[in-house]
């Protein structure tokens, strides 16, 4: 066994070929068919991975992302959506969600983004310390978390990646590619702001001033670099 996905789908034909294909593929899979259900199972059960609609009856794929983050979890969700426009995905990302698919989508593609969001983060050299402390800010690697002024920060799973890779790397400068490349696991094209919104999320919840931040840099035209 892979691992256990919950697929959240209101259409019965995919949510049946995809969940065939799945389980076809060694995944453990539960289904919802409405984003109460699915928000229920997702909160309730343990999961490795959730494929969830942006349109679903009851609440919206979006809400489910968003209320799943405030629920603490951080298990990776891929959002499927027959939604194209690019501030749709911005929006997803944004609050929560790790990667998206478009509809229609060929079945080859998703499998690869599933196995991209389950895997390791590849060749993560052994952190120095378990512990890092910058600014009022401290990171427990060995136990996923975070917390700012001695409250805890709610990350999804690829944010805390994103973060254990830079500060792993402190002043080292990190191109989009690398990071989408050993943080996300892709080596093709992938949605490209999708480096930048993480990036973006880090300094919202971990910066004093996000605008103006201190500690996770942009160095133009070149990518990023974490400065404790």
């Amino acid at each position: 066994m892979h691992g256990n996905i919950l697929l959240i789908e209101d259409e019965e034909a995919l949510r049946m070929t995809l969940g065939d294909r799945l389980r076809s593929e060694g995944y453990g899979v539960d289904v919802a068919g409405d984003g109460d259900v699915g928000f229920m199972k997702a909160t309730a059960l343990p999961f490795d991975l959730i494929l969830l609609d942006v349109m679903l009856p009851g609440k919206s794929g979006l809400t489910v992302c968003q209320e799943i983050r405030k629920a603490g979890l951080i298990t990776p969700i891929l959002m499927l959506t027959a939604l194209a426009q690019t501030s749709d995905k911005v929006a997803g990302l944004k609050i929560g969600a790790d990667d998206y698919v478009t509809k229609p989508f060929h079945m080859q593609e998703l499998m690869a983004r599933v196995e991209a969001l389950m895997r390791r983060v590849p060749n993560r050299p052994a952190a120095t310390d378990d512990v890092c402390q910058f600014g009022s800010v401290r990171v427990d690697l060995r136990g996923t978390e975070a917390t700012r002024d001695g409250n805890p920060v709610a990350l999804s799973a690829r944010e805390f990646q994103l973060l254990r890779y830079l500060i792993e790397r402190p002043g080292a400068t990190l191109s989009r590619e690398e990071l989408l490349e050993q943080v996300w696991g892709y080596s093709g094209k992938m949605f490209t702001r999708t480096v930048d919104v993480h990036v973006a999320g880090l300094r919202q919840k971990l910066e004093p001033e996000p605008k103006q931040p201190r500690f996770f840099l942009t160095v133009q035209g070149l990518g990023y670099k974490f400065k404790p």
